[in-house]
């Protein structure tokens, strides 16, 4: 008990890097400039309504998961993938779509954004952010499971980060 007491005490215990990470990421992705720069070219232009359609869905999807998310988790929200001491497993609402609502919302704006721009530079750290959240994912799904046994049932009917797309294995 005292030795688990130390262990959360200590920095990153909880998945505070993780968090710098994340944070890190987003501003990479806000700060990366378009490569190639595409607008010039006929292509560009041509592509102009699906490219608006995957902007707007991204951003519309990304919200929707957003505001499911929180509403869902409200009371146990924190920005640490350590889950709080009084949770409970919240597999409702957006939560029966999605494990991770909250990191797909982000994926999906990335990839509004990625494929409204054209950039093969946004495209590279989508990726990372990707991989990113599935190791930031399995790790709070270590401990929720460590917290609530029947987590892996869930996981195994819910999706990682779309519907019915990384079901976990019974």
């Amino acid at each position: 008990m005292e030795k688990e007491l130390k262990r959360s005490k200590r920095f990153g215990a909880k998945g505070e890097l993780l968090v710098v990470i994340q944070i890190v990421l987003v501003a990479l992705f806000v700060f990366t400039p378009v490569w190639p720069d595409l607008r010039s070219g006929d292509l560009y232009r041509q592509l102009a309504i699906p490219r608006w359609i995957a902007l707007l869905a991204g951003m519309l999807a990304g919200a929707m998961l957003v505001i499911g998310g929180v509403t869902s988790i409200r009371k146990y929200l924190t920005p640490l993938p350590y889950p709080v001491d009084d949770n409970r497993l919240v597999d409702t609402g957006v939560y029966a779509l999605v494990r991770h609502p909250l990191y797909s919302s982000q994926l999906l704006a990335a990839a509004g954004w990625t494929i409204y721009s054209l950039s093969f530079s946004h495209l590279i750290v989508t990726i990372a952010a990707y991989i990113f959240f599935s190791h930031k994912a399995s790790k709070e799904e270590a401990w929720l499971t460590q917290r609530h046994p029947e987590y892996r049932d869930y996981a195994a009917r819910v999706g990682k980060f779309a519907p019915g797309v990384g079901r976990l294995k019974k």
